[in-house]
């Protein structure tokens, strides 16, 4: 929670201080690329590294480079410090992030369930935190001050993280050693994992893509940091939500129905946002947005966890994440130059007619 309140913070202060220095919207297309750059190209490297030697030094290094990136900007004011935040906030939470899920996915039965339902519920918790400080403090405190906000959070993360020092390190699990040469082709080849990623992709891209859009389409409104900074904590707050009542939902809908359920319902949201430009209509639409997406990630990781081979989990997320910010640095480059040629509204179309297509690649997912 710590570390992501760093990166998804840290976007939105990115995206609202490239603006106030008169970025283009192909910039900040370029910014939010490079936040997921190196991770789309190091991330299945991190996870097998990590199965390997265990989460204490990646979680060690990696929250000392989210510090340092995210302080950058606020020692030094330009579109070369933001680039540096992007760098380092975009690997560190890379890293951290896959260690976090490996461990956790050591667990089993109803134990590992719960594990990535308090995982879900705390990223979601700092997704509704950090918009709201990002926003209060762009205001009152200024494009500066934002930076050194959200550094405090990563500098508590290193505090936690030395004294769970022993912890970690006892509570590696070595993988068995895999016969054979391991190619991260075997794990696409498998069809449930295959649709899995699939599926994955698709609904971290709308996340993604509401959260570049949003700031954007709140400027070009006259709405306020503050106020845009609300209406991504109410997306947030959908999100912690719908986490909070999903084990009483997962009773009665199968991890699948409540992933197809959610294509539907988020592409139908994303059609009609650019209807919308008054703050209170673009709450709303955000909560509804939050509740379809706030759904899904427990489903995918215990789906992920189960479907992974033996010794390879880590490998597994770190193709997940590979295949995330491969996403995040397409859609902000594609979305920034198709912005500046034919605005913003036909993007919100794109994303919603795109889940709705995508929805049917993962049908009936138990038949190969």
């Amino acid at each position: 929670m710590l570390v992501h309140i760093a990166i998804s913070g840290g976007r939105i202060a990115v995206t609202l201080t490239a603006l106030h220095l008169g970025r283009s919207t192909i910039d900040i297309g370029l910014l939010m690329a490079v936040f997921s750059l190196l991770p789309m190209l190091l991330s299945i490297k991190a996870g097998r590294l990590i199965d390997q030697i265990g989460p204490w030094r990646p979680m060690w290094i990696s929250v000392v480079m989210v510090v340092i990136g995210i302080f950058t900007p606020f020692v030094w004011q330009s579109l070369v410090s933001l680039v540096i935040a992007a760098v380092l906030v975009g690997l560190g939470h890379m890293t951290f992030q896959i260690a976090v899920q490996r461990q956790m996915g050591l667990s089993s039965g109803d134990e590992r369930i719960r594990n990535f339902s308090w995982l879900s519920l705390a990223i979601a918790t700092s997704g509704l935190v950090s918009p709201l400080i990002a926003g209060l403090s762009i205001d009152y405190l200024g494009y500066r001050y934002v930076f050194a906000i959200l550094a405090i959070a990563p500098v508590m993360c290193v505090l936690v993280l030395l004294r769970m020092r022993i912890f970690l390190k006892a509570a590696h699990i070595p993988s068995l050693p895999v016969e054979g040469k391991q190619s991260v082709l075997d794990l696409l080849a498998n069809p449930a994992l295959r649709k899995i990623f699939t599926a994955n992709v698709l609904l971290s891209a709308a996340w993604d893509t509401h959260m570049f859009l949003v700031p954007i389409y709140g400027v070009r409104a006259g709405l306020s940091a503050t106020t845009i900074g609300f209406i991504l904590a109410i997306f947030a707050a959908a999100t912690i939500l719908i986490r909070i009542f999903l084990p009483m939902i997962k009773d009665r809908l199968t991890p699948w129905q409540l992933i197809n359920g959610s294509m539907v319902m988020t592409a139908m949201v994303f059609i009609i946002y650019p209807f919308f430009d008054q703050a209170i209509a673009l709450m709303c639409l955000s909560f509804l947005m939050g509740i379809g997406l706030g759904s899904t990630q427990p489903n995918i990781l215990e789906l992920l966890q189960e479907s992974a081979p033996k010794g390879r989990a880590g490998e597994a997320y770190g193709l997940r994440m590979s295949l995330i910010n491969g996403c995040q640095v397409t859609i902000p480059l594609a979305f920034g130059f198709l912005g500046a040629l034919i605005g913003l509204f036909p993007l919100f179309w794109i994303t919603g007619f795109g889940l709705g297509i995508g929805r049917w690649f993962t049908h009936n997912p138990n038949k190969s």
